[in-house]
């Protein structure tokens, strides 16, 4: 659907759509942010934007020669420390989700195809250990009945 469809507009029949629709969904690239990535994430653009904030009224107060400068330029230092903290959680979060609850990953990976083999040969001596330990127990029952 390109975008005049969308709009409602005139086709090249002559004549304009019945009921244009209101919404149209469309395939998304990547799939959404966890919840608790995506918290973490908001949280940290929002101290980010509060520091580069503060760090402007300082530079501001300082041209001016403000009294309010120095205390200012001591508080966006903090800010910045904080907000280094802030993106290394959303870090921190991402790669603590991922190992949680697993990355999908491609169906031509090669760990999956290794544990697909590995799975399939434990599969395969199934079999015959359980057939050398039946052999065992009843080797064992008749010693023990002579």
């Amino acid at each position: 659907m390109d975008t005049d469809e969308r709009r409602g507009a005139v086709r090249a029949t002559g004549h304009a759509q019945d009921s244009p629709q209101l919404w149209v969904e469309e395939p998304v690239a990547r799939r959404r942010m966890a919840d608790p990535v995506r918290t973490a994430a908001v949280r940290a653009v929002l101290i980010t934007s509060l520091t580069l904030i503060q760090a402007m009224i300082a530079f501001l107060c300082t041209l001016a020669g403000s009294w309010l400068a120095f205390p200012m330029v001591l508080s966006s230092v903090a800010s910045t420390v904080v907000a280094t903290w802030a993106v290394l959680d959303v870090w921190v979060t991402r790669q603590v989700w991922n190992q949680r609850h697993g990355v999908i990953s491609a169906p031509s990976s090669s760990a999956r195809q290794l544990r697909r083999e590995r799975r399939r040969v434990r599969r395969a001596a199934k079999p015959s250990a359980r057939e050398s330990a039946r052999i065992r127990r009843q080797s064992r029952g008749r010693l023990s009945q002579a």
